[in-house]
């Protein structure tokens, strides 16, 4: 990495809170199969639940309408949508709603999480296909993926924790970061392609009958892998990227 945050094009405005608010309210006026997945999953409480049961990608498609994420998955809108009202009155979201307390939340309950969780996958893959090779359901080349992964993902949180982070973390105006916050949106492309890749390698994280300990040990953690790097690029995605990018701030 060479040069600092400037040398992306980084720019300053004054964007008041009170406009924010106001067009989220806006977009919430907005029928459900009219609004981004995204926007929906950062804005409802408990619809990332939904989106989950679903199999909808609010987190590295966040941008596409409900309607057509439905449909590009076969299912009727409405029957989403429907489960999607019954979630009003749900318990509102945890997540700190100021920057720097988001970013914190990011750091301890993602980056360090993911760091502790690939080295053990990657290990218990190893020894699952050393084991077991040649057995039906072995996930050959599992620990392959998983090792590129850890160096990937190491570099793209670096990337954040040392240069993107911090300049979100400056209060005193509020800075748009489109060019970084693409680039970042990239790597979450590529972590998904990952993500959906290993699902189909683990056929869906299910073992086969009479699988050994180690097994199943990898393809729970790798589950639990799964679904916190989704929550981790939904955050950054549809809640904090979007306070520092141009397209979410009114004209």
């Amino acid at each position: 990495m060479t040069g600092g945050v400037a040398d992306w094009g980084i720019r300053t405005s004054q964007v008041s809170g009170l406009e924010n608010q106001i067009m989220t309210q806006v977009a919430a006026l907005e029928p459900l199969g009219h609004r981004k997945v995204g926007e929906i999953a950062a804005s409802l409480a408990g619809a990332t639940a939904v989106f989950r049961r679903f199999r909808i990608d609010f987190c590295c498609h966040g941008d596409v309408l409900l309607d057509e994420a439905a449909k590009a998955r076969g299912i009727d809108p409405r029957t989403i949508e429907a489960a999607l009202q019954e979630l009003d009155g749900a318990p509102p979201s945890d997540l700190p709603s100021d920057t720097a307390g988001l970013i914190d939340h990011i750091l301890e309950r993602y980056h360090e999480t993911h760091r502790r969780q690939l080295p053990e996958l990657i290990q218990l893959s190893r020894r699952v296909e050393q084991v077991h090779a040649g057995k039906p359901g072995v996930p050959a080349g599992l620990a392959e993926i998983l090792q590129h992964a850890l160096g990937e993902l190491e570099v793209h949180m670096r990337k954040e924790e040392l240069m993107i982070f911090p300049a979100m973390r400056r209060t005193d105006v509020t800075r748009l970061l489109d060019g970084p916050t693409a680039m970042l949106r990239e790597d979450h492309s590529d972590q998904g392609a990952m993500l959906e890749q290993i699902t189909a390698m683990t056929d869906d994280f299910t073992v086969p009958e009479g699988a050994c300990a180690t097994w199943q040990a990898l393809y729970a953690g790798a589950a639990e892998f799964k679904q916190d790097l989704v929550e981790h690029i939904h955050i950054e995605n549809n809640i904090l990227f979007p306070r520092f990018e141009s397209s979410a701030i009114p004209a």
